[in-house]
């Protein structure tokens, strides 16, 4: 049972790990408010058993205890992790985590959920809806809070259509046919795919052997967007983009009239020469959702979790592979604070 000491005095620990690195966040238990954080630039390992519960221990234990010095008195009661690759490469993580944040800060309220949902919570808190996070890949994760759907996020080879990487790839395949004589190509992108990697000739020899061809595409996208506003190919490829990721909203996106839409990542800064024909798409494929500014982040999304589990009032549902909740408890009867509503 959450006790109203634990709201008004006690803390929680909200964690974001990505491919990027890792950010830890330290908040009030009742309000969410974020008291202190600490970034890594080094990202989690993953190995044979999916990612590495030992290496990012290694990382959030001490960045904690270094956050905590300024509240010596004050409790964790709660912990709400978010990863990439939690979906298929959390099975370590699930157990192995909540026995070790037992041991370490007797916390057993703890949330183990997908970049995906931290993204989304960050997003829309809890409201019912539909969050498209774009960066190098792209996934659409939509709730009734009943259960979750998801579109996409099945990488670059099957998926991740409109993302950061197929935008990239869509744009030098324009280069290269332009280099060939082939039509549907673009000699703007030709020279600007040779400024930025050489000789067209020898980019597959640059591209195929890197083990994170992903990034590699996707660093070209910004080139597109610069195209785009002179080139009708550049252009083309965007407006395909923008078409992709409606349909991945759409296909999320819960049926009740009146849903939120946000659209949170790095892929929407590439601005009007892909929001524009991307608003147009969910014009036509959700009339009646509602186009919303994302909240906050996915660490923003995590401190919302773990406040969430702190005060009993998480309504988020959990599944399996998305969301898995351990040690909660009833709501008390002290203060609650929802996940983000009407932000």
């Amino acid at each position: 049972m959450v006790s109203v000491n634990e709201h008004s005095d006690g803390l929680v620990v909200g964690v974001d790990s990505g491919g990027s690195g890792i950010r830890i966040a330290l908040a009030e238990a009742g309000s969410g408010v974020v008291l202190a954080d600490r970034a890594s630039r080094e990202p989690v390992r993953t190995g044979s058993g999916g990612i590495s519960a030992g290496h990012l221990l290694e990382q959030v234990l001490p960045a904690v205890r270094a956050l905590r010095e300024p509240f010596p008195a004050r409790p964790l009661v709660a912990v709400a992790v978010g990863a990439a690759g939690m979906a298929t490469l959390g099975d370590e993580l699930r157990a192995e985590l909540p026995g070790a944040f037992e041991v370490a800060w007797g916390v057993r309220r703890l949330a183990l959920a997908a970049d995906a949902v931290t993204a989304y919570a960050g997003a829309l808190g809890q409201r019912p809806g539909v969050v498209v996070a774009g960066g190098t890949g792209l996934i659409a994760l939509g709730t009734d809070l009943t259960s979750w759907r998801r579109a996409d996020g099945w990488g670059h080879l099957l998926g991740d259509c409109g993302s950061g990487a197929w935008i990239g790839r869509a744009g030098l395949e324009a280069a290269m046919r332009a280099h060939d004589g082939r039509r549907g190509g673009s000699e703007a992108l030709l020279a600007r795919a040779e400024k930025l990697f050489g000789p067209a000739a020898g980019l597959a020899g640059v591209l195929y052997p890197r083990t994170d061809r992903p990034a590699v595409l996707a660093s070209f996208a910004p080139e597109v967007g610069h195209a785009a506003a002179t080139d009708p190919v550049a252009a083309g490829i965007l407006a395909r983009a923008g078409a992709h990721i409606a349909e991945a909203a759409e296909a999320a996106c819960p049926a009740e009239p009146g849903a939120s839409v946000a659209l949170t990542g790095g892929l929407f800064r590439m601005g009007e020469p892909l929001l524009a024909p991307l608003r147009a798409a969910l014009g036509e494929l959700l009339p009646t959702a509602r186009r919303v500014a994302p909240a906050g982040d996915p660490l923003t999304g995590a401190v919302a979790l773990a406040s969430a589990l702190a005060t009993g009032s998480l309504r988020l549902p959990e599944d399996p592979s998305l969301l898995r909740v351990f040690g909660s408890g009833p709501a008390s009867d002290g203060p609650s604070a929802q996940v983000g509503d009407g932000a």
